[in-house]
């Protein structure tokens, strides 16, 4: 699947007249899927051109210059030998196609957002694991599921993310039991929320690799949350330059 998909994203360019970055973000192969809707509205917000990818659509995957990992399901915790603790609905052939778009644009140097779901897993597939239900975890942080900013990141100074948002916090919203516990490969952790589960990580040494715990997306009212998404279409257009 991986050398397949590969293939697709790197094919031939048809139509976009205007040149604009084509950015694929993945999701379920539901009708309604919320995060889609939001997230094609915060990319072309940004001047970039959505285009929904899913397991369903695999061998429709057109030539990217960017992508979005998006949120959903519990990640199968067979694939970082994790605990099953039976509060999580999997999704294995979401699992497989996301992890296949994650090696190929890792390899293609893709500018890459994966947000919630897609953070995680952007870590696993980088060798990380998670917690696979962190409710239990929670002191200062409530378990409720919010989609409007009512949860403090605290943001590591001299990172990306510390650059892009230009402050030491901001306000985020939680809609996760799942989270970042070991971190993979050479990424790093650039943000946590108050009781110091990880919210963001980042790859220091590639172009634009950020992985936020948070769903951007359902707060574009903020303006510190589409610098995420401006960001992530000027990497693309520069790439594609």
């Amino acid at each position: 699947m991986v050398a397949a998909i590969a293939a697709l994203m790197r094919g031939r360019r048809i139509g976009n007249r205007h040149r604009r970055p084509v950015i694929g973000i993945t999701g379920p192969d539901r009708r309604v899927a919320w995060g889609w809707w939001f997230g094609s509205l915060a990319v072309r917000m940004a001047g970039g051109v959505p285009v929904r990818l899913t397991p369903a659509q695999a061998r429709r995957v057109g030539p990217l210059d960017g992508v979005i990992i998006g949120g959903g399901d519990d990640i199968d915790p067979q694939l970082y030998a994790g605990d099953d603790p039976g509060t999580g609905h999997y999704d294995p052939q979401r699992d497989r196609f996301e992890l296949a778009i994650i090696d190929a644009a890792l390899k293609d140097g893709l500018p890459m957002l994966g947000i919630c779901r897609g953070a995680q897993l952007i870590n696993v597939a980088h060798g990380g694991d998670l917690f696979a239900d962190l409710r239990p975890m929670r002191v200062r942080t409530g378990n409720r599921r919010l989609i409007l900013p009512r949860k403090t990141l605290k943001i590591r100074r001299g990172t990306r993310l510390a650059r892009l948002m230009g402050r030491p916090e901001t306000r985020i919203n939680s809609l996760h039991h799942q989270a970042v516990r070991r971190v993979g490969g050479d990424l790093k952790v650039s943000g946590r929320d108050l009781d110091g589960i990880v919210q963001a990580i980042e790859h220091p040494g590639r172009g634009f690799l950020l992985g936020t715990q948070w769903h951007p997306e359902y707060i574009p009212q903020r303006g510190v949350q589409r610098r995420l998404f401006r960001e992530l279409v000027r990497e693309a257009a520069r790439r594609r330059s």
